[in-house]
């Protein structure tokens, strides 16, 4: 667009401003009323919702890390040993399993969750953290996973 004068430059408003309404109107399409027809009331409302789901995915993941947490706990108290135990024990061995894959270990192959939690057991008991693991390993715990049919 060549603009002959300096006057008329601020009053163009040419095709990149319809992009960027046609943008935020289709981002409001599923709004009702006037919040997805007039723009000034659609945009604020497209810029919450927007924020609200930048904080929903973060939220997402904290819940899911919470959720690994509670899972890798109940299952490693189990065992007789403690959530922060079984992860110095596992560190020590040279054994980097994040959480997630912990707790899909500790719900789905509860056998080998319990050869973790062993390995860990024994690798503190051997270290100068045996104050933590104050509690014996059991014999025989029986779980889900570890009864036949």
């Amino acid at each position: 667009m060549v603009f002959l004068t300096a006057q008329l430059f601020p009053r163009s408003r040419g095709p990149d401003e319809f992009w960027r309404k046609r943008q935020i109107f289709k981002l409001a399409a599923h709004y009702i009323g006037r919040k997805r027809n007039c723009y000034s009331i659609a945009i604020r409302n497209v810029h919450r919702a927007l924020l609200n789901s930048t904080i929903g995915r973060q939220l997402k993941k904290d819940d899911m890390k919470e959720l690994w947490e509670t899972r890798i706990e109940a299952a490693s108290n189990e065992h007789g040993i403690n959530l922060r135990t079984l992860i110095e024990g596992l560190t020590r061995c040279n054994i980097l399993l994040n959480r997630k894959s912990l707790a899909t270990l500790a719900v789905w192959e509860p056998r080998t969750f319990k050869s973790l939690s062993g390995i860990a057991h024994a690798k503190v008991n051997i270290g100068d953290i045996t104050k933590i693991a104050n509690k014996p390993m059991p014999e025989r715990v029986l779980t889900k996973g570890l009864v036949d049919d």
